[in-house]
């Protein structure tokens, strides 16, 4: 049975077998169980006498999945959201997948896994396709890989068929998910509510109002969601030196995308910037909540953090099903609504890499078209 060990934040297998093996081998899993089944499968072909090709002396590279993404992250500049993406893909394909096992068999046998036994959503299932596949188009100009087959799917293979709706029908609890995208908007009064809370306004059916600290900074975060279609973490990492008050611009360093970005500021986000900044250093944060440390998990703490004092916030204005994030959606609707930029220039300025994310917008803007027929 190969020993184990857990070594900075990995679990360490190490495999011996006395003549297969010239020497003892190291194998690294950031999942312990994970590990103890990949040995397990080793192990296995070692007592029929077969020795793992990735284990033979003169092996060049691995050609596991799993090791040539790791170096795809440790490498290239993928995005926060694939990087999360990726650790789930990776926890949920088998740990002995090689590279030539990634045959367009293959890739429609992983979807039908999404939907079949995880029940995913289709849009959840594209992002997690849409994650490796940027991973594998690395491997593939690397020339590890002959082709990309998630690159081959075609156009809906993330819908649920007939057939996987009937292999649904035996899994308890199990349903077909449709393809709805959130578009939570902001209705009636509910800004104003919102508003209220955040200047410290009991709410109904309370005996006294919240207690929020660092009152000043929600309502500035709140103002500049709602004006620029940032995201949180964008907006909370800021330092004084980003926001250029007399261009008008922030200037944000690196985005969730990977890309630096020019947001311009509104008239209304201008006046609340103003007084805000008014003293501040050019290497202040402009808010309190984080205290520029860039590890994941004390940004992942601070935007669930904030998360959290926003749902708290929502729900004593009435709206409990508000999430912070769809302010960026009401955010870009706004800007499609309000001003007559163009797709691509509203793109540069929320961010969204691709054109057919801003799509679902294009009717927002119908009764413009409408003005310019005959």
């Amino acid at each position: 049975m190969a020993t184990k060990r857990f070594k900075n934040g990995a679990w360490e297998f190490r495999i011996v077998r006395s003549g297969l093996l010239p020497k003892p081998v190291y194998v690294r899993f950031d999942n312990e169980q994970e590990g103890e089944t990949y040995c397990r499968r080793v192990e296995a072909l070692l007592d029929r006498g077969v020795v793992p090709e990735e284990f033979l002396e003169g092996r060049r590279e691995s050609k596991l999945l799993r090791d040539h993404v790791r170096t795809y992250i440790e490498t290239q500049h993928a995005s926060e959201e694939d990087l999360k993406l990726l650790t789930i893909v990776l926890s949920r394909l088998p740990s002995d997948l090689q590279l030539s096992g990634l045959t367009f068999a293959w890739a429609v046998e992983w979807v039908q896994t999404m939907k079949r036994e995880y029940n995913l959503a289709p849009s959840t299932i594209r992002h997690h396709v849409g994650a490796l596949a940027r991973a594998l188009d690395w491997i593939t100009a690397k020339g590890d890989l002959p082709n990309n087959p998630l690159r081959l799917l075609k156009k809906g293979y993330a819908s649920y068929t007939q057939a996987d709706s009937a292999a649904l029908r035996h899994v308890e609890g199990a349903e077909e998910k449709e393809d709805n995208e959130r578009d939570r908007r902001l209705e009636g009064d509910e800004e104003t509510e919102i508003r209220k809370i955040l200047a410290g306004e009991k709410p109904k059916g309370k005996e006294r109002a919240f207690e929020l600290n660092h009152a000043e900074a929600l309502k500035l975060l709140f103002d500049t969601a709602l004006e620029s279609a940032m995201r949180m973490r964008e907006m909370y990492t800021l330092s004084r030196r980003q926001v250029d008050l007399p261009k008008r611009t922030i200037f944000l360093d690196k985005t969730k995308n990977g890309d630096k970005r020019q947001v311009p500021i509104s008239s209304v986000l201008l006046a609340r910037l103003t007084p805000y900044m008014e003293g501040m250093r050019d290497n202040e944060l402009l808010f309190p909540w984080w205290d520029g440390d860039l590890d994941k998990r004390v940004l992942a703490r601070t935007t669930s953090r904030l998360s959290q004092q926003f749902a708290r916030v929502f729900e004593g204005a009435g709206c409990g099903d508000l999430r912070f994030h769809d302010l960026r959606h009401e955010a870009t609707s706004r800007l499609f609504e309000r001003t007559t930029l163009s797709d691509m220039e509203i793109a540069k300025i929320t961010g969204h890499k691709s054109m057919s994310m801003l799509r679902r917008y294009s009717n927002l803007r119908g009764s413009n078209l409408a003005e310019r027929l005959w």
